[in-house]
């Protein structure tokens, strides 16, 4: 068995659990082992042994057409779930999945976004130049950005893909631009390895990629080559298809589940743990009720150990809460919602079109969800 295997965050253990935090957003901490759901049979008859002598029980979920058959009920104290871990992976990969659910937040941070096509669904092409990509990205940074993300592609339903040579000629020049003159670190978002190549070697830091590595199979050996940061996000489908009636038994436990198995594929390919972030993907292969499930219980995807981006900025969601038939930019209010309500629930980047507003929301999300 390999390290990664053995890897009680990522092994082939831990990608069979779906750690729930069932604890309510405010001031309280989340409970240490509330449950954790696995797919029906995964669990070896000596392992059921080892757990159910330290208390930790395999219950049905009262649904024969449930996602998860079963669910681990571990509502007991670390010295027993510790005693189990000795001798039971999935104890350890429980109790792993659990700690890093329940493990200090760093404080949010900001990442602005530098849209570079003619068809955002945000902006409709009004930073489409090169020079006015750059001075709008230069103006995110004086508001408190944390990071700029450069985005050539667009990926809104219904976009349609564009050719690695246009998708160069579009991110290269700004992303250039941008990191002669801003201290803080570049991401591009593609999905394609090669412009990703070249967005690092003219500046770039990260690699944000809506497809988690699955479009084209050379990212993950491009960031890992060069040590850079990497966003793995769920999508169900491509632009084109992603809306046309997307399904899940329960989202947040299959968005967990592809999310633990890129990221696993991500490491095996040699992309450093500390550098990768998860992204749910919100409004990406997802209705309204998807969206807000997700949003609702964010706080599960902690147990991966890794920092949340939350991407909700002026989204369509927000349209469909309200009703209001406004434009994406005058959708300041829900995002700011939204953006509150990912501090609390466990995000830690947040990307974001509005920088000022939005930094301040999550600042005051954030020293309300410590108290």
């Amino acid at each position: 068995m390999s390290e990664l295997e053995r890897d009680p965050v990522f092994g082939a253990v831990a990608r069979q659990l779906c750690a729930r935090g069932d604890a309510s957003p405010g001031c309280e901490s989340p409970p240490p082992y509330a449950s954790v759901n696995c797919r029906a049979g995964v669990v070896p008859a000596g392992e059921r042994a080892v757990l159910e002598e330290h208390g930790v029980r395999l219950l049905p979920l009262g649904s024969s057409t449930a996602p998860w058959p079963e669910e681990f009920a571990a509502a007991v104290d670390r010295e027993r779930m510790e005693q189990a871990a000795r001798s039971s992976a999935c104890a350890a990969a429980l109790l792993a999945a659990s700690d890093a659910a329940a493990a200090q937040r760093a404080a949010p941070r900001i990442q602005g976004v530098v849209n570079v096509t003619p068809d955002s669904f945000s902006d409709g092409g009004r930073c489409f130049d090169p020079a006015r990509a750059i001075e709008h990205g230069l103006a995110l940074a004086a508001e408190g950005a944390d990071f700029l993300d450069v985005g050539a592609e667009s990926t809104r339903p219904g976009a349609t893909p564009v050719s690695v040579e246009e998708e160069l000629a579009r991110a290269i020049p700004v992303v250039a631009g941008l990191a002669r003159q801003v201290a803080i670190p570049i991401s591009i978002d593609t999905t394609k390895a090669a412009v990703a190549r070249a967005a690092l070697a003219a500046g770039a830091r990260i690699v944000n990629d809506v497809s988690a590595g699955t479009q084209d199979p050379g990212m993950l050996g491009v960031v890992a080559e060069r040590r850079a940061g990497y966003v793995a996000m769920h999508r169900r489908g491509d632009p084109r298809t992603m809306q046309t009636a997307p399904a899940y038994g329960d989202v947040v436990a299959e968005v967990l589940e592809f999310l633990r198995e890129r990221c696993f594929r991500a490491l095996a390919a040699g992309v450093p743990r500390e550098t990768l972030w998860v992204d749910p993907g919100i409004g990406f292969g997802k209705t309204l009720a998807h969206n807000l499930e997700l949003l609702r219980r964010l706080q599960e995807l902690r147990s991966l150990g890794l920092p949340i981006l939350l991407g909700v900025s002026r989204k369509s969601f927000i349209r469909e809460i309200t009703g209001a038939d406004t434009p994406p930019a005058g959708r300041i209010g829900g995002t700011a919602a939204a953006v509150a309500l990912g501090v609390v629930g466990g995000a830690e980047i947040l990307r974001v079109h509005d920088v000022a507003v939005m930094r301040e929301a999550a600042l005051v999300a954030r020293e309300i969800a410590s108290c």
